[in-house]
């Protein structure tokens, strides 16, 4: 549970930082030891969200989170 809950802290941390238009189309995925995954609803916004990486990843540490790495996966139906 505490993972869910950091789950979806990362992501609300990062939302401002996503276009309006793609927001409702990422989710967040699981916190694992060295990585968070975020879930894109179509390989299109997965690609976008690849290019933010760094960007997402440098706001999270600005915020006081852990260093993670930042992984984008296609949410599967």
């Amino acid at each position: 549970m505490a993972r869910l809950r950091e789950s979806l802290a990362r992501l609300e941390a990062i939302a401002p930082l996503l276009p309006a238009a793609l927001r409702s189309s990422v989710q967040a995925g699981p916190v694992e030891p060295d990585a968070w995954t975020l879930l894109a609803d179509n390989p299109a916004c997965a690609t976008k969200l690849r290019q933010m990486i760094p960007q997402l990843e440098a706001e999270l540490v600005s915020r006081g989170w852990p260093r993670l790495d930042v992984r984008v996966r296609v949410r599967r139906g």
